[in-house]
């Protein structure tokens, strides 16, 4: 697996340990966990961990996430990646977060279109899926602008906060 992806304003590297003050900004925003399977970040080591588990993933080809770094501030604004890869079945799940200041500027929608070439061109991914809390219109409308397809709801899916929630999965396949 890569090391690095670029857009036209972004550019994707994998997470480094020394990103963890950059990224504990970002995870210790309310807003940008509300609709994440974490509770906001109170301690810089809790970014270092989380680094630390998608770099022991990555080792095992497990997964693969990127800070994304808007290349006009070189300021780390999101991390994306895909995670659960299944080279045998061909499949991946996105997941992607962005920090509060950037929100409605398409950086969202342009770091996962890259993402998503590379999932299917370089990784030979078949197809890719997001499952997305249904109240996350931001999450969704980047999805639709992407083209995924609605599959349905998946009820009490997973427990996040404590709570046993609803998860709606979207795909994107290969030939769509």
């Amino acid at each position: 697996m890569i090391n690095e992806l670029q857009t036209q304003r972004l550019h994707l590297r994998k997470m480094e340990t020394s990103d963890s003050p950059s990224l504990f900004k970002i995870w210790s925003d309310p807003d940008v966990t509300k609709f994440m399977n974490i509770s906001s970040f109170t301690h810089e080591v809790q970014a270092e961990e989380i680094i630390e588990m998608f770099k022991e993933l990555a080792q095992s080809s497990k997964a693969i996430r990127f800070c994304i770094i808007e290349k006009e501030s070189s300021e780390i604004i999101g991390t994306c990646g895909l995670n659960s890869i299944d080279f045998e079945n061909e499949k991946a799940e996105i997941g992607y977060e962005i920090a509060k200041t950037y929100w409605g500027k398409g950086y969202a929608t342009e770091a996962i279109y890259t993402l998503i070439n590379y999932a299917l061109e370089t990784l030979k991914i078949n197809r890719i899926e997001a499952k997305i809390e249904p109240a996350n219109v931001n999450s969704i409308n980047v999805l639709k602008k992407l083209n995924f397809t609605f599959e349905g709801t998946l009820r009490q899916y997973e427990k996040s906060k404590g709570n046993l929630i609803d998860i709606n999965i979207y795909s994107l396949l290969k030939t769509d």
